[in-house]
């Protein structure tokens, strides 16, 4: 997306779209799908801007786990030979078959791999609220605000802003930290978390947040 696409799209969404939320008073960090498949050059799955987001994703990991706020991570799993729980979504992007328990593509990336006292919800599809316990587990810790990380901005990151914003939470985006296959959706699905669904942010005022 050009910068001239960008400002005619900020004009006409001005006072219309684009609020902001702000922070609540107990923030979480998500870390949504940093697998494997998004940054080993030759997987199928392969993103170039999640590579981008992961040289940002362990500074904000680190900060969050200093700060001592709760950090959940997300992961895909299919189970069964013909993964049965993917339903649609593995007819409609068969590349996400590999999502399989023994496939190191499916593994997350040591970079940001959960601690011992770390939770991981495991799902099937793009949401990481859909069909988990996700709302159910902030809503038992006291958590308001969710901060995201992960992979990538315009499938699971823009499915999980819109998911958590119809459960309740604030939901904030971190610019740097998140990342997709190209840069037009990118862009666009972080334009449109941040108009519609959530606040889009960069990774200082992320981090000054939790300090």
């Amino acid at each position: 997306m050009s910068n001239g696409n960008r400002d005619d799209l900020a004009s006409n969404y001005q006072g219309v779209w684009g609020g902001r939320v702000g922070f609540g008073r107990h923030p979480a960090l998500l870390v949504v799908d940093f697998l494997q498949a998004y940054t080993r050059p030759g997987a199928a799955l392969y993103a170039p801007g999640v590579v981008e987001a992961m040289n940002h994703a362990p500074r904000l990991l680190e900060s969050a786990r200093h700060c001592g706020i709760p950090v959940i991570h997300t992961n895909i799993r299919y189970r069964g030979q013909n993964q049965l729980d993917g339903g649609i979504w593995v007819k409609k992007a068969p590349v996400m078959r590999a999502m399989v328990e023994g496939n190191p593509d499916a593994e997350f990336c040591p970079q940001v791999a959960p601690a011992t006292d770390e939770l991981v919800i495991t799902k099937q599809y793009a949401s990481a609220f859909f069909g988990t316990s996700l709302a159910s587990t902030l809503t038992a810790l006291g958590v308001d605000t969710l901060i995201v990380m992960g992979c990538s901005t315009s499938g699971c990151i823009r499915a999980t802003a819109v998911d958590g914003l119809q459960h309740g939470f604030r939901v904030m985006v971190v610019r740097e930290a998140v990342g997709d296959r190209h840069s037009e959706p990118h862009e666009a699905n972080l334009f449109d978390i941040d108009s519609k669904y959530g606040d889009v942010i960069g990774i200082d005022e992320a981090i000054a947040q939790l300090k």
